[in-house]
């Protein structure tokens, strides 16, 4: 049987207010568009979650709404800045083929990176910027069979990628004035 994780970081946050308690900060702008691209890029090919653990903070409640999946996120307050055996301990609990996991650096990338056999071919994974993103799959029955370094990337994608795609484009055509002479 085979598991799909996707786990997210999330999308870029807000320090407008530097009074905000950390669980509290929202997302920026820049942060609102990458999670509605990363929502398109998800839907787009299919990698939906039945399951999806949610830190409880702001940022990661608000990243997973602007997804617009059709699914629920359970917030899990272990999440909210776990480390990495936390967040094993958390996945390993579930029971969803495709299970969505969104939360913070560092646990997360040093998650992702103990999860997998080999990293993905991208030259972001090792440092999992906001918004970052890994399809990962394990040949597991369930989510209790977890254990480090078996998971297969699929794919590994930041919003960076996908908002430049997403964006007009801007013509270069230069505009000539003729003279009548």
């Amino acid at each position: 049987m085979t598991k799909t994780l996707i786990l997210m970081r999330h999308a870029k946050s807000s320090w407008d207010d530097p009074a905000l308690d950390d669980r509290d900060r929202p997302l920026n702008k820049r942060g609102r568009t990458s999670a509605a691209a990363l929502g398109d890029w998800l839907k787009t090919r299919k990698w939906l979650p039945d399951q999806v653990l949610c830190s409880p903070s702001v940022r990661t409640v608000e990243t997973f709404d602007r997804l617009a999946l059709a699914s629920r996120a359970d917030l899990i307050p272990d999440l909210y800045h776990a480390a990495p055996d936390t967040m094993r301990t958390v996945l390993c609990q579930t029971s969803g083929k495709t299970v969505m996991m969104l939360g913070h650096n560092p646990g997360i990338g040093e998650f992702a990176a103990r999860l997998l056999a080999a990293p993905p071919a991208h030259a972001r994974f090792c440092d999992y910027p906001t918004g970052a993103t890994l399809i990962a799959r394990f040949d597991i029955d369930g989510w209790r069979d977890l254990d480090w370094g078996r998971g297969m990337p699929i794919s590994f994608v930041v919003p960076r990628e996908l908002v430049a795609r997403r964006a007009p484009k801007r013509s270069s055509a230069k505009i000539s004035a003729r003279g009548s002479g």
